[in-house]
């Protein structure tokens, strides 16, 4: 399809639009020109006697559909735009005869406008209302995000405002699964093990870096979050080392939260576990996407469903009394009933935590294909279907965030038994709190508490960039004292 632009150059927030509808569909962008023919979308701003116009005029399999309002005044891009995004959704509703349950919210962070109206004072009926009129989201998905900002008030509430969380990354994997789009490597490439032993010795100090910075500054080390790829891929003197960096620069002794995700199954052994025991981490994810040996197998996954059980199992014996689960609904080749047993057997060995995502495939998967994108109406039922049962489980939503490129534009959900919310994942999601990221594609969130401000601060992506450009990266840390020195 053919987008053209007159008069403007709203093209992030239409774009997105378009591709809750046609989501397969490959886009090519004209400024101030016109399409020659074939399927295209005009969306145009511009002057008349009166004030201006603003129209959308959409042809698809051709069939033409317009819409277009008069404004008086001068141009307004924020409610311009909005405007033309509505006129677009409405658009393509009727062309494709599809409502998307989102509506026409497009953002990752559906619960921050929640949390916004409720911090405004207004109540459920109210919030729900604003929501509708605006964005045309359906009940069901707005009683899912009202419920996880109800979850997640009493954690946002207790935050210090010089609180910080750490997040180390580990963007490494015993082997890339067919869905993935990280920047992740298999640790079992020559080019990944040849990198390794610089990476963790580069990591190790940026992690004392970054902690002579909080601490001058006086900001206060609240949770801590080591993540990837997955983080056992590291052999166990590798994890050592990095955990010991961690336990030697940072006062762990009164952090709320220390997470590791141990991840794949086939990679978590006794050893480990007891490093990531030893060393402070009070909560670990076990994450096998399903339980299905079969769907394992068509994602790349060279682990079994009894090896996650054995790995859970030696997880409890090792004392982890707060575990999360990962789960993804839309995997190749699986089922609502399949799914539904996968959650089922998960509820069953009763971690504190099951996160559930809908699948995503990006350009970098393997999976990306126009066939393969297609949406499948059954991934919706499995979402709701396993929904319904974590809540009957005693599993209550407490963050929520969805991404581009996801199945039937769905969202990916943290459930967990009451006490045991994951803080950090609330407290990035919601951008709430400072995050300070170390590792190879690393990205420092600084949080103003006071004024909302948020600045990004991004680590190189790939390994060896930050290992072979580190003393150029490291220089950027600068800005943190920076943007702190006035708050």
């Amino acid at each position: 399809m053919t987008v053209c632009y007159i008069g403007n150059s709203f093209k992030y927030e239409t774009e997105a639009v378009l591709k809750l509808f046609l989501p397969i569909v490959t886009f090519d962008f004209l400024f101030e020109e016109y399409p020659d023919g074939g399927d295209f979308c005009i969306i145009k701003r511009e002057p008349n006697s009166d004030g201006y116009t603003l129209s959308v005029t959409v042809s698809l399999d051709g069939i033409n559909e317009s819409r277009e309002e008069t404004c008086g005044g001068d141009f307004s891009d924020k409610e311009d735009e909005a405007a033309l995004c509505k006129m677009l959704y409405l658009i393509m509703q009727k062309l494709k005869g599809v409502t998307p349950a989102w509506g026409l919210l497009t953002g990752i962070r559906p619960v921050k406008k929640v949390n916004e109206l409720l911090d405004r004072g207004l109540n459920k009926a109210e919030i729900f209302s604003a929501l509708k009129e605006k964005y045309f989201v359906s009940d069901e998905k707005l009683e899912l995000a009202y419920s996880t900002a109800v979850t997640q008030a009493d954690a946002l509430a207790a935050l210090d405002k010089r609180s910080y969380s750490l997040y180390v990354s580990i963007p490494f994997c015993p082997s890339r699964c067919s869905y993935c789009s990280f920047v992740s490597h298999s640790i079992e490439s020559a080019g990944a093990k040849k990198l390794l032993p610089d990476y963790v010795k580069k990591l190790c100090e940026e992690i004392a870096q970054t902690a002579e910075i909080a601490q001058e500054l006086g900001l206060r080390l609240d949770t801590i979050y080591i993540g990837g790829g997955t983080p056992t891929a590291l052999s166990a003197e590798q994890l050592e080392a990095v955990m010991s960096a961690v336990k030697k620069n940072f006062d762990i002794s009164k952090i709320r939260e220390y997470t590791v995700e141990a991840g794949r199954s086939d990679t978590i052994t006794e050893k480990k576990l007891e490093i990531i025991r030893d060393f402070g981490a009070t909560r670990i994810s076990v994450n096998p996407q399903t339980m299905n040996n079969a769907v394992l197998e068509a994602i790349g996954r060279r682990h079994s469903a009894e090896d996650v059980v054995s790995a859970f199992e030696a997880a409890r014996r090792f004392g982890f009394g707060n575990i999360n689960m990962d789960v993804i609904a839309g995997l190749p080749t699986d089922t609502p009933e399949s799914f539904l047993q996968t959650i089922e057997t998960l509820c069953g060995l009763d971690p504190e935590s099951i996160t559930m995502h809908t699948l995503t495939v990006k350009r970098s998967s393997k999976l990306f294909s126009e066939e393969e994108r297609r949406v499948d109406s059954r991934v919706s039922e499995m979402v709701l279907t396993g929904q319904t049962v974590l809540h009957e489980k005693g599993y209550i939503p407490y963050y929520l965030y969805r991404q581009k490129n996801t199945v039937d534009n769905l969202e990916n959900v943290g459930f967990a038994k009451a006490g045991y919310e994951c803080l950090y994942n609330i407290y990035i999601m919601e951008e709430a709190q400072t995050i300070l990221a170390v590792g190879a594609g690393g990205s420092t969130k600084l949080v103003n508490t006071v004024t909302g401000k948020i600045e990004r601060l991004f680590n190189y992506k790939f390994p060896y960039e930050y290992i072979s450009r580190y003393d150029k990266m490291i220089l950027k840390k600068d800005r943190i004292a920076e943007f702190f020195k006035n708050i």
